[in-house]
């Protein structure tokens, strides 16, 4: 009966059919008390399986907002009860504390100070949130997750969609890409919605972009435009919205679902007595503040933060406001970086040049207050932390380079030096030490070097011949002949090309290859031939492009485009547009924005020809612009070409109009975390003895209920291959 209710009211908010749907996704009931974001979700998603797609916009809005509206009030509670009088707690004891009050009182102290903030906040949780507070609407860690990846989202496309609101449709479908860039479903429903007439590209907009970070690329964006006087609103937004994203982040540290986390996984409670209890929740909440200023300047997506968030955006603050003559300002911005590194050079001359400009001595001139309670309170959290772990045995690892050394006991420097020493590919295995030089290299494997960057006009590519012999193209072909004739859908799925209707792709991926020659439907030998070309490009790409740091494959793709009959007369479109690998080319800028949907962490990529029997289809190199053409290389059995994924490298595919064009597509990454997991269990799998395996190999989805091409298709899950792991997100050059 509850759940009828709220749906009934969900209804009555839902604006009549024909009006004008607000901007984004606003609130449903301002003002009004959050409802239990489980429950709402778990409805919106029965509502959603059931094709009641109003009904399942409704629920899945209101499970949003009661989110969104839970972390603000224990943020907003939080803040005031701390700001009330008598508030604070005594100062903790250190290792060296000076004699105090007398045994017990600071106990005493303690406790009665921490007893009036939980009164506080329970009070504020109740006038916020309604009977029961915070402990009535206690979030579990799968919906965290699901929020967190904004799963919600990916099921309102959906339904906007099925109700002909197609901007809102992209809107979601965008938000969730942006959190999800290597979902391959949701790449090509954005395919589908930007070749739809009622779409703009403005639709194309983030719902959830966390204020710091629109604010920070605006900035950065006028500044590089030489317009700092027009940046500077924009950078002192930022600074002030991660500040702001940094408590709200510290608040729910707070939280019983942190606790519950944090337990869930050291899978173990408290352990001890009381106090043992109290100082195990009380590390648990430092540790997770401190994490905060790394989740603030992660972007959404992302799995590492922008390295020195913070001081970074004050250097720029102070040279912003040094340009256009605000010394003052730029004086207190020098200094506040100066708390963080005090002996930066940069810094130091930076702040005598602004000193000698102003002329006369400013007493009152110092760093920036809000920065200076934040090194202040981060400090202090840190000494604790670190006399917790060298005297309870407890763990932190410090996300900030700017931490002093003094306060790191000289008990744990040796260990923490060393840690801060390794690099991500210490625990790899051992790389073979690289030749002295490249050309030794291509000696070797017997490839030559046709043409490097200069005579490409560009910068890190090259062409090289020789890779494969005229027999060992044949038995790649043969290989991805035999796959797609079994009506195997590993990739591209044998649909048109998402860049063009006029042609076909059929792609096969290493995993799959294996999973076909151990099945019998494919030779082994085509499958053995694929890993062993995949790692002889890998050796080369590394030898002449990055010597000195290992390069590993991300990704391996054996791609056939073929041109479809009775469809190319008076053709004008590419087989595959102008773009760059790991980074979003705006042609009319020349900018190139390394962030999603883009695959960031792709360093180098490379193109391995396996046949030239067919018309059209030749790679191009162009200007950032997209449009003046510098270079072209013709297919031909054995030919790789390759290059770095970034800006520099501009690239697409000319129509193929006739035959069919296969080539091997593979992308490298110096990051270890991004290698390649599918090319391991491939080779695992092929050195197995030979087994027959039940059930059917292919990969299960539900289908779309829209036959057409152009809706996006309905998939609400990938289930898991046979050996029980998530299969792998097709990637797509």
């Amino acid at each position: 009966m509850l759940r009828l209710l709220r749906l009934l009211l969900l209804l009555l908010l839902l604006p009549p059919p024909g009006s004008p749907e607000p901007p984004g996704l606003a609130r449903l009931s301002p003002g009004a008390p959050p409802q239990a974001p489980d429950l709402l979700y778990a409805d919106g998603l029965r509502a959603y399986s059931a094709g009641a797609w109003a009904p399942a916009v409704a629920l899945l809005r209101e499970a949003l907002r009661s989110h969104a509206e839970l972390g603000r009030a224990r943020r907003d509670c939080g803040a005031r009860c701390a700001a009330e009088p008598g508030a604070a707690l005594p100062d903790t004891p250190g290792p060296k504390s000076q004699p105090g009050p007398p045994p017990g009182a600071w106990e005493r102290l303690l406790l009665r100070a921490a007893l009036s903030r939980a009164e506080c906040l329970s009070q504020c949780a109740a006038r916020r949130l309604g009977p029961g507070g915070a402990a009535r609407l206690r979030v579990g860690s799968a919906l965290r997750d699901a929020f967190s990846r904004r799963e919600p989202y990916n099921y309102l496309q959906r339904a906007y969609y099925q109700l002909k609101k197609l901007d809102l449709a992209a809107a979601a479908a965008h938000t969730f890409f942006v959190a999800n860039p290597t979902h391959l479903q949701m790449r090509e429903d954005m395919a589908k919605y930007r070749r739809m007439s009622g779409v703009r590209p403005q639709n194309f907009r983030d719902l959830e972009t966390p204020p710091h970070w629109a604010a920070y690329d605006s900035g950065l964006e006028l500044l590089g435009r030489q317009e700092a006087g027009l940046a500077l609103p924009r950078l002192e937004e930022a600074l002030q919205e991660s500040l702001a994203q940094m408590e709200s982040c510290r608040a729910g540290c707070e939280g019983p679902e942190e606790h519950q986390r944090e337990e869930e996984e050291e899978g173990t409670g408290s352990q001890g007595g009381l106090y043992e209890a109290i100082a195990g929740h009380w590390i648990r909440v430092l540790q997770c503040r401190q994490r905060c200023v790394g989740d603030t300047a992660t972007r959404p997506g992302r799995s590492f933060p922008v390295p020195d968030f913070l001081p970074s955006q004050l250097r720029r603050l102070h040279a912003a406001h040094a340009q256009v003559g605000n010394l003052s300002q730029a004086v207190e911005n020098v200094l506040s970086v100066l708390l963080f590194y005090p002996e930066d050079e940069a810094a130091k001359e930076a702040l005598n040049q602004y000193q000698a400009q102003l002329g006369e001595p400013r007493p009152g001139l110092g760093p920036r207050e809000d920065i200076q309670r934040f090194v202040l309170r981060s400090l202090g959290e840190k000494r604790q932390l670190y006399y917790a772990m060298e005297h309870l045995g407890t763990n932190f690892k410090d996300p900030d380079p700017w931490t002093p050394a003094a306060f790191i006991p000289e008990s744990l420097k040796e260990k923490l030096r060393e840690d801060q020493e390794q690099q991500p590919w210490d625990h790899e295995p051992p790389q073979p030490k690289p030749l002295t030089d490249w050309k030794d290299v291509l000696l070797l494997e017997g490839v030559t070097l046709t043409q490097d960057a200069r005579q490409l006009n560009g910068s890190e590519r090259a062409v090289l011949d020789g890779l494969l012999t005229p027999a060992e193209c044949g038995v790649l072909l043969q290989l991805a002949k035999d796959a797609a004739e079994a009506g195997v859908r590993s990739g591209y799925r044998g649909r048109r090309s998402p860049h063009t209707t006029h042609e076909h792709f059929e792609g096969l991926t290493v995993l799959k290859a294996a999973q076909l020659a151990r099945a019998g439907t494919v030779s082994t030998q085509g499958a053995k031939l694929l890993l062993e070309v995949s790692e002889r490009v890998r050796t080369l790409t590394q030898a002449y492009f990055s010597p000195e740091r290992p390069l590993h494959l991300s990704f391996t793709h054996l791609v056939c485009r073929t041109a479809i009959k009775g469809e190319q007369e008076q053709r004008m479109d590419l087989s595959h547009p102008v773009h760059a690998d790991n980074c979003v080319l705006d042609p009319d800028t020349g900018e190139c924005w390394r962030e999603p949907p883009a695959y960031t962490y792709r360093d180098y990529s490379g193109l391995l020809y396996l046949n030239d029997d067919f018309q059209g289809g030749d790679l191009f190199f162009t200007e950032p612009n997209a449009l003046t053409v510098r270079a072209q290389v013709r297919p031909r059995c054995g030919r790789l070409v390759a290059f770095s994924s970034g800006g520099e490298n501009p690239h697409g595919v000319w129509a193929v109009t006739r035959g069919r064009r296969c080539a091997l597509a593979l992308w490298h990454t110096w990051a270890p975390e991004h290698r390649e997991q599918e090319w391991t269990e491939a080779k695992e799998l092929l050195q197995e003895p030979e087994e027959e395996e039940e059930g059917d190999e292919e990969e299960e989805e539900i289908p779309s209920r829209n036959a057409s091409p152009e809706p996006p298709s309905l998939r609400l899950q990938r289930v898991q291959d046979k050996v029980g792991k998530p299969p792998r997100v097709r990637e797509e050059l």
